[in-house]
């Protein structure tokens, strides 16, 4: 299960950054980061835990202030 409570990340992407996350790609949508980008660490579908992904692939959720991939939060809303 994700570690809901290390969810919580927004940063903008610096070089080191990115050097530590383009190699896997954006899981949500699978594009690569770009200097600049903003991306959140958000909880999704994946075993690792919380990954950053582009801002605009993700969902903050206003009851916990966590970000979720859109695909995730909506399987997770369609359940309750």
């Amino acid at each position: 299960m994700n570690d809901m409570n290390t969810c919580s990340s927004k940063v903008v992407m610096d070089l080191e950054t990115l050097n530590r996350t383009n190699a896997q790609g954006c899981p949500a949508c699978g594009r690569k980061f770009s200097l600049g980008d903003t991306a959140v660490l958000a909880c999704g579908a994946w075993d690792e835990g919380p990954r950053y992904i582009h801002e605009n692939e993700a969902v903050l959720d206003t009851q916990t202030s966590r970000y979720f991939e859109r695909r995730y939060y909506a399987s997770l809303n369609a359940r309750t």
